[in-house]
């Protein structure tokens, strides 16, 4: 194997692990569904799509992660699904300020 050989070699196989990694990070983003209502552990927690409670909601919940501003978010009490941001469940815990 020639050093162009190799270099070639070294470089498509760099660029195919990128690739794929990234493209991994990017569908298991897609993968996660938005939370519905009939859910049975949503139905157990009592989530609602619009907080009826005053001062309450998922974006203001310290088990909600993702970024600020977020419409929908994953949550620690429903993994792989995404939580409205005005939503609520009665696992709601006051966020931590940093």
């Amino acid at each position: 194997m020639s050093n162009f050989n190799r270099r070639t070699f070294f470089k498509v196989s760099a660029g195919t692990i990128i690739g794929l990694t990234a493209g991994g990070i990017s569908l298991s983003a897609l993968a996660a569904e938005q939370l519905k209502l009939d859910d049975p552990l949503a139905a157990a927690m009592k989530y609602t799509h619009k907080s009826e409670v005053e001062g309450q909601n998922c974006a203001n919940c310290n088990l909600v992660q993702g970024e600020d501003g977020q419409k929908w978010r994953p949550c620690a009490i429903f993994p792989g699904k995404l939580v409205a941001s005005e939503g609520w469940c009665a696992a709601w815990v006051k966020k931590v300020a940093a």
